[in-house]
């Protein structure tokens, strides 16, 4: 932050004292068209476009509603205005001796809206083909959440899942993750994920808030015409054209969040600038910088996976804070199921004590840095060629398996795109680092281990447990007394010692310790998640227009490799013996797949009836090929009443860390589920379910304490609990999904409907089978040798296997949305969502496909833009209800919330300014979205935003 904000302030200052000069520049052998655009009450209407109409040149209003156009065209011409929320109008100009005043009418928001995601070409909403919602540039303006980005909730359909102030993800119609594979995140038509993290990273490497032009989500299967990583739907972050654009733009938003926790408010700031430029007609270029710090939301939740009543039924009394086998949702290293058998023959399941997130974090301040540019050049026969770069740094914190610390990750995007109104083709580059970042789990179990080896410490409980129950204690004063004396010594949060040693185990990039390290010097283990990769994508659209004539032609393809370095870690080199992966270098790893589709579209009956079909097929390097099709029918009433229905088949190949990983995490290696990865280790087909060995475990122990037989006669009474997991590797996952919807302008194109549902299928569904493999023996016919290996982890080898479901699981849903313009500007929203798992045949599978998914959630709004000039208001209303989330985290409830977002703006012309105070969660009602994510409340806020358009622009 200290090298960044200098160079910021430097590079501001330097653009306010110097545009002047750069605009004045560009008046030489043009003129100049101007005017004011005002709407049907006379007020100012500040971003509303100006275009020549059939020519790139082009302006928007300022926030006094004045435009001006510098061109070269020649007269006479036509402009057309437009802006959401009003009816678009064109007018004639024969000379630019006048000045212009334009009068827009209020209409139906999103009545002449055009989408480009849903066809991959422009089309009216209300005609796609599918669901697809999408937010302009003012609406994102006058959200009341605390960023544009989180405005996208609030949409019918969406599901936003907080992770942090820095990491939110998207997801609709169910299965929900906060690492959302199966939801594809563009901006500009740049995937924006962190490949080997798997995930896009939010709004961290997107837009800032000045550039952000629009954003299109598509609800539902995508991969017909986007590929295989889209198959729970796709969104397109829409940033401004220089071109169209130009000016200088300030932001700085003030915030506090943390109110009414404890150690008190804490403050939040975010600064952006944006400058873009038109030097000609054919040249322009745009620069973005931002930074934002605060203190992200804490994840502290004390609820327990392993309460007493499962781990131990036979002690009542061991219950509660005396739970001696407590695993709480947000406390790591205390997951270990030992077995210990006291002095009387009695055994129980103990935990090793660990330590809580915030102990092992410190400090939750998170930092995002953001920085693009792009140079655009508009050549002859309407081409416009663009040369970008998208930089972003980012901390924060997210959730697979195990609780994630990001610190430094980085992710670059280096583009090259040509675009006609005929086509388009792109290629670009995507670079990851995931810095300094760290994996809880294994940081919380390695503090534990460097202090005492699981087998020294089990042996001093129980010599604790005995001492204190021959002195007379009770039970729980006993298992008190043993647990005090084995962690007697141990690291202790808040001490210099404890500070150093949870320093080193970050730094080392090796979550074994020795013996199971290959490394004798690795006496601490290691938590450091360094990962690093690339992918290389290129792609290109063509409507074939001009030579096919009786319908609209689309077609396309493209390509993509990955490219990892292994780490020795979570990747390695596979060309190495089993016992010698994990250690860093190595062959690096490519994943490659490529793909096509082409879709036809034809209207009938004087263009009341659409028809759309695509055929898309998707190659993967370690798969077969997969055919995605799609076939959509939209009929139009008078252009008021327009129905849908649509079906598709779509699959998603595994991601980078569903294929490959071989990291082991806390005595639990997790498993790509490539064939080959698995030679040698037989986890597949010679190994145990790990939740029926832990069950084993205690019943184990219930037989002991109930019978007093030997430990060796409890295990083959128990046998039949175990069962043989028999996975398979993983192949790819498949959807098929029938949707139906209407869209309505009634009442004057003032009230808007928008009603759609589905009925979804999965089959082959991709997640994670816990399994345990002895290290002798064969599970199918287990004797008493592997019975006994089920009660000793040293003697057994687990593994978190990514394979498929075995059964097929089926959803349903639907969404009602309804604008209405009531009055002088007052418009009342909202929208009800309900997703449902229809059936679920998963009871005799291992894998439980977590839908993760409230029933029922709902948004309302209410706002005016102008309540009195220049002065505005938003409020929204969020609801929930209560849902059961799975995940292999953990499983557990989120209780149903709501939330009220509310702002008032003011705008201020004559200084192009505007201010925004607002809340998100203004009655800083506490709530969490998914089991182990942080505790949300309040984010209260004041925004800045100088937006000074240039007046002379595209000569």
């Amino acid at each position: 932050m200290q090298k960044f904000l200098p160079i910021l302030a430097k590079y501001l200052f330097a653009i306010l004292v110097f545009s002047p000069v750069l605009v004045q520049a560009q008046l030489n052998g043009s003129y100049v068209i101007q005017g004011t655009i005002t709407d049907d009450h006379g007020n100012a209407l500040p971003g509303a476009s100006v275009q020549i109409k059939g020519t790139s040149f082009g302006s928007q209003t300022d926030a006094n509603g004045h435009f001006e156009v510098t061109t070269n065209a020649k007269f006479p011409l036509k402009l057309v205005f437009r802006l959401i929320g009003y009816q678009p109008q064109e007018f004639d100009v024969k000379s630019s001796s006048s000045k212009l005043a334009i009068q827009l009418y209020t209409q139906s928001l999103l009545v002449n809206e055009v989408v480009v995601s849903a066809s991959r070409q422009q089309e009216k909403l209300l005609r796609s083909p599918v669901a697809i919602e999408k937010l302009d540039i003012r609406a994102l303006k006058e959200t009341p959440s605390s960023t544009f980005y989180d405005a996208l909730g609030n949409l019918k359909g969406v599901q936003m899942t907080t992770a942090g102030l820095t990491f939110k993800v998207f997801n609709t119609r169910g299965f929900n993750v906060p690492n959302n594979f199966r939801f594809m995140q563009l901006v500009d038509g740049v995937d924006n994920q962190a490949a080997t993290l798997g995930v896009p990273l939010g709004n961290a490497i997107g837009p800032t808030e000045l550039d952000i032009s629009s954003v299109e989500v598509t609800p539902g299967a995508s991969s017909a015409l986007y590929g295989m990583n889209a198959i729970n739907g796709m969104s397109n972050l829409i940033t401004k054209n220089p071109f169209q654009y130009q000016g200088v733009s300030v932001y700085q938003k003030v915030a506090v969040n943390h109110v009414g926790d404890n150690g008190g408010a804490k403050l939040l700031t975010e600064t952006a600038v944006r400058y873009a430029q038109s030097y000609s007609s054919w040249f322009a270029w745009k620069v973005n910088l931002s930074y934002m710090q605060g203190t992200d939301w804490y994840a502290d939740n004390h609820s327990d996976f392993s309460p007493q009543s499962k781990a131990n039924p036979d002690f009542p009394q061991l219950s509660g804070a005396n739970n001696i086998a407590n695993d709480a949702w947000n406390k790591y290293g205390d997951n270990s199921n030992l077995q210990v058998i006291d002095k009387d023959g009695r055994a129980y399941n103990v935990h090793r004590t660990g330590y809580w997130e915030k102990d092992i974090v410190g400090d939750f301040t998170v930092k995002n840095k953001k920085a693009d540019f792009s140079f655009n050049f508009r050549l002859p026969r309407k081409l416009e060629l663009s040369a970008s770069y998208r930089y972003g740094e980012m901390d924060g914190f997210f959730q697979r398996g195990n609780r994630i610390g990001l610190r430094g990750v980085t992710v670059q995007n280096a583009k090259l795109e040509l675009v006609h109104p005929d086509f388009t083709v792109r290629s670009y580059i995507s670079i990851e680092n995931t810095g300094d970042s760290y994996n809880m789990n294994p940081l919380a179990d390695n503090l534990e281990k460097s202090f005492k080896p699981d087998k020294k410490w089990l042996a001093d409980y129980t010599s604790g447990l005995n001492n204190a129950l021959t002195a007379g204690s009770d039970l729980v004063a006993a298992h008190q007394a043993a647990r005090a004396f084995a962690d007697a010594g141990r690291w202790t949060p808040g001490t210099p010692a404890f500070d150093a040693q949870v320093a080193k185990i970050k730094s080392i990039n090796d979550w074994d310790i020795y013996p199971t390290s290959k490394d004798p010097n690795n006496t601490s283990g290691g938590a450091a998640l360094l990962q690093k990769s690339r992918f290389y994508h290129t792609e290109g659209t063509w409507n074939l227009r001009k030579y096919i004539h009786f319908a609209d032609v689309l077609v396309g393809a493209d390509y993509r490799t990955y490219e990892i370095i292994p780490d020795g870690n979570n990747f390695v080199d596979f060309s190495r013996p089993a016992d010698k992966r994990n250690t860093p270098g190595g062959k690096n790893i490519w994943y490659g797949k490529y793909g096509g589709f082409a879709q036809i579209s034809k209207t009938f009956f004087n263009d009341a009836l659409k028809l759309t079909g695509s055929l898309r097929y998707d190659k993967n390097e370690q798969f077969d090929g997969k055919i995605n099709p799609r076939i959509a029918a939209v009929y139009s009433i008078k252009d008021k009443h327009n129905f849908r229905i649509s079906w598709q088949n779509g699959f998603r190949f595994p991601s980078l860390f569903e294929a490959y990983s071989f990291v082991n995490n806390g005595q639990v290696r997790r498993v790509g589920g490539l064939a080959f990865i698995e030679e040698g280790l037989g986890y597949f087909k010679n190994s145990f379910l790990t939740s029926t060995v832990d069950a084993f475990g205690v019943a184990v122990n219930k037989t002991i304490n109930a019978e007093h037989i030997s430990k060796d006669a409890a295990a083959a009474k128990n046998a039949g609990i175990l069962k043989v997991a028999n996975l398979d590797p993983i192949v790819p996952e498949q959807i098929t999904s029938f949707e139906a919807g209407y869209k309505a302008v009634l009442l004057d194109n003032k009230l808007f409907v928008d009603l759609d549902g589905y009925y979804s299928s999965y089959k082959h569904f991709i997640g994670q089978i816990e399994a345990v493999v002895p290290k002798t023996g064969n599970v199918n016919t287990p004797d008493q040798t592997v019975l006994n290996q089920m009660l000793d982890k040293a003697q057994q080898d687990r593994y978190r296997v990514w394979t498929n479901s075995k059964s097929t699981v089926n959803n349903y849903g639907f969404a009602l949305a309804v604008t209405y313009d009531i009055y002088k500007g007052y418009t009342v929203s909202g929208n009800a969502n309900y997703n449902k798992l229809a059936q679920d045949k998963t009871k005799d599978d291992a894998l439980i496909p977590g839908f993760n998914t409230p029933d029922w959630f709902t948004n309302v709004s209410l706002g005016n833009r102008n309540v009195v000039k220049n002065i505005g208001f938003n409020v929204v209303w969020h609801w929930q209800n209560t849902f059961y989330w799975q995940n292999l985290f953990g499983n557990g409830d989120v209780p149903a919330y709501n939330t009220v977002d509310a702002q008032i703006t003011y705008r201020v012309p004559k200084i192009n300014t505007s201010f925004k105070l607002g809340a998100s969660n203004i009655l800083n009602s506490k709530y969490f979205q998914y089991v182990g994510g942080p505790t949300i409340g309040g984010l209260y806020y004041l925004t800045v935003t100088y937006d000074n358009v240039f007046k002379k622009i595209n000569r």
